[in-house]
């Protein structure tokens, strides 16, 4: 196992003898665990947890009245909604139902009307990016709107990203506070766009949603504390889902147009495990086992972490690095890496 993460240039795929790919040969393994079989228990479960928390949440808004330790209640809810985004991430990835249907429908209700986010912006994007992890040009998450994952963006930029990118690394985690209130506006002005597949019906949950949540929270509070609230609630919860999504990719190999990689190696070598037993599985959806959730997106979360040692060991067989540390260490690797490819812009080139 390498001791620091994957980002020089990526080894060529052998050619198999026999047997078919590499990642054919993988999968047979995986597949004889029972490891993509769907686990209906697990998900009651966890749906019913989430949804007893939400609910319990806005009770305690009333049940607590005008006073100041609402920003408690809204720190707690933001974890509550970063639950539900990562239950909408599993129904989108069909790891819940087998069928696209009721996917959707599970979908739309956990991410347009209970945490008020697009799910067909959200899928589209994320679709993209499971086709082409840390690519410099074809994924939507490395894209240098604000910040530059490369020397070669940070060579290319301009605007806003390049004044950013010569502190990036100090502004990263500040940023986050942010990222709620981009995800509600990236919601709104995808509606407009033609990729969306029901632009109609994913408004009018957005719109009952934050109604909902913009007058219960008003009608609980006064302006001032209620003003409050909201601020704690979306900026924390853009910091959640930042910690949670950040560490999975960011650091480590970033894949060029050069690049010829198979499907696994592309998976495994830009992806990044999280060790930290059961509490950072659910601090984290299972997104901890990244690699494993990349080379099977609709495995259900409570395979991954048997999966993940049967493709560590595959890995070692084939000599293919695989990388995994603790959470804390994956952020100071991310840091380490803003700071690196911002250095051209703060050396003007």
């Amino acid at each position: 196992m390498p001791t620091q993460p994957v980002t020089m240039t990526a080894p060529p795929a052998p050619k198999t003898a026999g047997g078919g790919s590499d990642f054919a040969q993988l999968s047979r393994r995986i597949a004889a665990e029972g490891l993509l079989d769907r686990r209906p228990g697990y998900y009651a479960a966890r749906t019913a947890l989430v949804l007893a928390a939400f609910l319990g949440g806005w009770w305690a808004l009333f049940a607590l009245g005008d006073t100041w330790w609402q920003l408690g209640l809204a720190a707690a809810m933001s974890v509550v909604f970063a639950q539900i985004g990562l239950l909408s991430h599993d129904l989108a990835h069909r790891q819940v139902f087998d069928r696209r249907l009721p996917s959707e429908i599970g979908g739309r209700i956990a991410a347009n009307l209970l945490m008020g986010m697009s799910y067909g912006w959200w899928m589209n994007k994320h679709t993209r990016h499971h086709a082409n992890p840390n690519h410099e040009e074809r994924d939507p998450d490395v894209s240098p709107d604000l910040v530059v994952w490369s020397k070669r963006q940070a060579r290319q930029a301009s605007g806003l990203a390049r004044f950013i990118g010569r502190r990036q690394a100090y502004l990263f985690f500040p940023l986050l506070l942010l990222e709620g209130l981009n995800l509600s506006f990236n919601s709104f002005r995808a509606l407009r766009s033609p990729m969306m597949k029901r632009p109609l019906l994913e408004g009018v949950l957005l719109v009952v949603h934050f109604a909902a949540y913009l007058g219960l929270v008003l009608a609980a509070l006064p302006p001032g504390k209620a003003a409050a609230f909201l601020a704690v609630h979306q900026a924390l919860l853009g910091v959640y889902l930042g910690c949670v999504f950040a560490p999975n990719h960011k650091g480590m190999l970033m894949v060029t147009p050069e690049m010829k990689l198979d499907f696994l190696r592309r998976q495994v070598l830009t992806s990044r495990n999280v060790r930290g037993g059961p509490v950072v599985d659910a601090v984290m959806g299972g997104l901890n086992y990244q690699v494993e959730h990349h080379l099977f997106p609709s495995m259900p979360t409570p395979a991954l972490g048997r999966a993940a040692r049967i493709t560590r060991e595959f890995c070692a067989e084939k000599g293919i690095p695989y990388y995994e540390t603790g959470l804390f260490r994956s952020y100071r690797e991310i840091l380490a890496h803003l700071h690196r490819t911002g250095e051209p812009i703060r050396s003007g080139g």
